[in-house]
């Protein structure tokens, strides 16, 4: 059929009615095997069943292709099964409501309507579905009718792998592995008469990158995060409830915007420092590190207050007498949780003697898994790789950087941590001067949040953008299911295309 002769496309239901002619174009689909028709009790079981698996395309009325499926508890299965297994010897008794994928019984298009894509649309369908149903993924066993051209030099498994590096044409598996499906195992003698597939198939699956596993408690699992971020402004303070006033203002005020959390920079506790300014820089650090416990259990009031995650920046504290660089991630669930900086600047030892950490960890958060880096820490890309191997969505940069130059190297790292991590990137610094500050007496920052880049995200990958060196809040929503779909299906794949067989990496 020419294209200038469809007035007509729409994909329906599956009707009894329809059998006649569904037998027909089955008949004409499969002139290999021509006995090998569903009856119509097969599909009048099949609409009783599962009516909701069971589609049709029809072209200017008439049905040009169909997809039956059934639902099945895969456990159940062995993974080299038949066809006659997977269909309870052609019942479809298999078919479990309760269960966790959709397994293909079939899909077939009468010939004068191929090359028209129809296929694509039944496929497109059945993954729509499997998301709605919340499956885990699309299971089935396909043909390889080709293979009996090759068959007498080579194994399924060479044919498969010559299939997919595009020295053999197999037009069945080519179009499956076209449409995002993976060739997982070989099965043996599994369709009876299946000549010219010399009774192999591939088992093929998709999976689906928004399965939930159902829960076991009362939980609500956030698909979209709204993000705060606090561009502070180094100003004196009398004392220490002076800055926790302000700093409860501006949670006060991600909040009212319902976030879900709220990023403070590196060091926004300085400004205590300037009453031992007379002291040496070493002296005075130490000093404000007396306040971090107190600065915590504040914002950890704060955190269950405001019903807000906050990324605590960073703070100097004095643990075994040794001074490290170190956060917290305050949950609006009341637990707490310790970051460090893993790598100190050159600065910070020279002039305050401070110790690298040693934690590197994904935070499990009611938004999902979040990784934080502080600073420096940006500017070395294996730390967030590891991260992102442990599932990390968002990476939260807390930082300060005193001249443009500093903040570029900060800015420009985490923006390339976005892209090669499948990632979204908040990072946020502190703007203005501190001249009664040794050490700390100027600050350069404007605040961003960075995405990958990629047609579902800002050409220029970025989200959101502060007012440079003007204190402000940031806010952000983040869509978390983009990041699943770009994982799966990005023009580029950084994490999965990356050459393991090469390189890996790992903690020790």
């Amino acid at each position: 059929m020419k294209l200038s002769d469809i007035d007509k496309v729409e994909l329906v239901y599956l009707q009894i009615e329809d059998y006649l002619e569904i037998k027909d174009v089955m008949q004409t689909a499969y002139t290999s095997m021509p006995d090998a028709y569903w009856r119509e009790a097969h599909i009048g079981s099949l609409l009783t069943k599962f009516p909701e698996g069971q589609v049709v395309i029809k072209v200017n009325g008439q049905i040009a292709g169909c997809a039956l499926s059934i639902i099945v508890d895969y456990n159940k299965f062995d993974d080299n099964h038949s066809y006659k297994e997977i269909t309870a010897n052609y019942t479809f008794d298999s078919h479990d409501n309760d269960g966790d994928m959709l397994y293909g019984i079939d899909v077939f298009i009468k010939p004068e309507f191929r090359g028209l894509r129809l296929g694509r649309r039944l496929y497109d369908y059945r993954k729509e579905l499997c998301e709605k149903l919340n499956l885990k993924g699309i299971l089935f066993g396909g043909r390889i009718p080709n293979y009996h051209k090759y068959s007498d030099t080579l194994t399924p498994k060479e044919y498969i792998e010559k299939v997919r590096r595009k020295e053999i044409h197999d037009p069945v598996l080519n179009f499956q592995m076209s449409n995002d499906f993976h060739p997982a195992r070989i099965l043996k003698g599994y369709l009876e008469g299946d000549v010219l597939s010399e009774e192999f198939a591939v088992l093929l699956e998709w999976d689906n990158i928004y399965y939930e596993k159902p829960a076991k408690k009362a939980a609500i699992k956030k698909k979209v995060v709204r993000l705060g971020l606090i561009q502070w402004q180094m100003r004196p303070y009398r004392d220490i409830e002076a800055l926790l006033q302000q700093a409860e203002y501006f949670i006060d005020a991600v909040a009212g915007y319902r976030s879900d959390f709220a990023l403070f920079p590196e060091f926004f506790n300085a400004p205590l420092m300037a009453k031992d300014n007379h002291l040496s820089e070493s002296e005075a650090i130490r000093k404000l590190a007396s306040h971090t416990a107190e600065i915590v259990q504040r914002f950890s009031n704060f955190a269950i207050s405001y019903n807000i995650n906050i990324v605590a920046g960073s703070m100097p504290e004095i643990r075994n007498d040794k001074l490290y660089n170190v956060g917290y991630l305050c949950k609006r669930d009341g637990t707490t949780e310790r970051y460090e900086k893993l790598h100190v600047t050159p600065d910070e030892a020279k002039v305050w003697g401070m110790q690298g950490g040693e934690q590197l960890k994904v935070f499990d958060t009611d938004c999902g898994k979040i990784g934080i880096l502080i600073c420096y820490d940006s500017e070395f890309p294996e730390l967030s790789r590891l991260l992102a191997d442990q599932g990390m969505d968002i990476l939260f940069v807390p930082f300060l950087t005193d001249t443009q130059n500093g903040y570029s190297r900060v800015r420009n790292c985490s923006q390339a941590r976005a892209i090669e991590n499948e990632c979204y990137v908040a990072i946020a610094g502190s703007v203005g001067n501190l001249p009664n500050v040794h050490n700390m007496d100027i600050q350069y920052a404007q605040s961003m949040v960075f995405t990958p880049c990629d047609f579902a995200f800002p050409t220029n990958g970025i989200k959101a953008e502060a007012t440079p060196n003007t204190e402000m809040i940031l806010i952000a929503d983040l869509d978390i299911d983009l990041l699943r779909e770009l994982h799966q299906f990005g023009s580029v794949r950084n994490l999965k295309d990356r050459r393991t067989d090469l390189f890996n990496l790992k903690k020790r």
